[in-house]
C-alpha cells in the first residue's frame, strides 16, 4: 500500500474560510480546536490562533504546545532561521500589540502563531487561525517575528 504524505500546511489550507460566529453562538469547529487542550473557552471570541495550530498538529501527530498561548510555540520543535523557513513545515511566532513588547524569552505575553506561507517584501505570509476572525492567509511585518519552529 502506498503511503500518503501530507504536510501540516496542506491540512491547514482545508480550513481556509472557517469563521467565528458573531453573537452568543460559536462555530463548533473552532470550539473543537479550543477544547482539544483546554476546557475554559465557551465561545470562539477568544484568541484561537494557537488552538488552530495545535489542532492541525494533533491531526498529523506532530509535536504540539498543548496551550492556547501563541508564544507557547517558541518551546516546540526545532529552531529555524527565517531564511531557511519552508511552507508546509514551519510555524512562525510573532509579537502582538503596539508599543514595546517583550522578546521571545517571555511566553506569557501577547502573540500570534501560524504556518509559514512565504515572504512578500518586508512581510511574512501566514496561514493561520483567528486572522480577521477566520482561517486565512495574512501578512505580518518581519520586525514582529519572535521565532520560526519546524514541527518534525
Amino acid at each position: 500500500m502506498k503511503k500518503i504524505e501530507i504536510s501540516a500546511y496542506e491540512i491547514a489550507q482545508r480550513f481556509v474560510g472557517i469563521k467565528e460566529v458573531s453573537g452568543s453562538t460559536a462555530n463548533p469547529q473552532i470550539l473543537a480546536m479550543l477544547k482539544l487542550d483546554s476546557n475554559w473557552p465557551d465561545d470562539d471570541s477568544v484568541p484561537w490562533c494557537s488552538g488552530f495550530i495545535n489542532y492541525v498538529a494533533w491531526l498529523l501527530r506532530l509535536p504540539r504546545s498543548k496551550s492556547l498561548r501563541a508564544r507557547s510555540w517558541l518551546s516546540i520543535g526545532k529552531v529555524i532561521k527565517l531564511d531557511d523557513a519552508k511552507a508546509g513545515f514551519d510555524v512562525v511566532i510573532f509579537k502582538r500589540g503596539s508599543g514595546q513588547q517583550p522578546g521571545p524569552d517571555v511566553i506569557d505575553a501577547p502573540g500570534h502563531v501560524g504556518f509559514f506561507a512565504g515572504i512578500d517584501g518586508g512581510n511574512i505570509l501566514v496561514l493561520g487561525g483567528n486572522q480577521s476572525d477566520s482561517v486565512s492567509i495574512s501578512s505580518y511585518s518581519k520586525n514582529k517575528l519572535l521565532g520560526v519552529r519546524r514541527l518534525c
